[in-house]
C-alpha cells in the first residue's frame, strides 16, 4: 500500500511561538498500539513548540535542517543541528525552538508508549 502524508498546520504549537508544518506519517488514529505520532515537522522562523509533556510515553526528534535549542525540563537548552537526536525520558518536559529568523527548522518526531 501507497499512502500520502497528511498535513496540517499549527499555531502557536503546544502554546510555542509562530507556526509549524506537519506531515503525518502515521496519525494518532492508525491502528497501533504503541505509536501515537509519527511526523516531519518544519518549525518556521523564529518559531517554537511550547513546553509541554508525555505522560507514559515519549518523542524522539531527529534534526533533518536547520538549528534548534532544545530543553528538557529545567536544565539549560542545547543547540541542535541536523543529524542530532534529541532524547527525552516518559514525563520528561520539554521544548524546542527554531533559532533562525529566516530559514526552517525540520525534523522527525516520533511519539511512542513506553513503560
Amino acid at each position: 500500500m501507497v499512502k500520502q502524508t497528511v498535513h496540517e498546520h499549527r499555531d502557536q504549537m503546544r502554546g510555542g511561538k509562530g507556526s509549524a508544518e506537519m506531515y503525518h506519517i502515521i496519525e494518532k488514529d492508525a491502528d497501533s498500539e504503541t505509536v501515537r505520532l509519527f511526523s516531519k515537522i518544519v518549525l518556521n522562523p523564529s518559531s517554537s513548540i511550547g513546553k509541554h509533556q508525555h505522560v507514559g510515553e515519549t518523542e524522539p526528534f531527529y534534526i533533518l535542517s536547520g538549528e534548534g535549542l532544545f530543553t528538557v525540563n529545567d536544565e539549560p537548552g542545547e543547540r541542535v543541528h541536523p543529524g542530532d537526536i534529541c532524547m527525552m525520558n516518559p514525563g520528561d518536559y520539554h521544548t524546542i525552538e527554531n533559532l533562525s529568523d529566516t530559514e526552517e527548522l525540520s525534523m522527525m518526531a516520533l511519539i511512542y508508549k513506553k513503560d
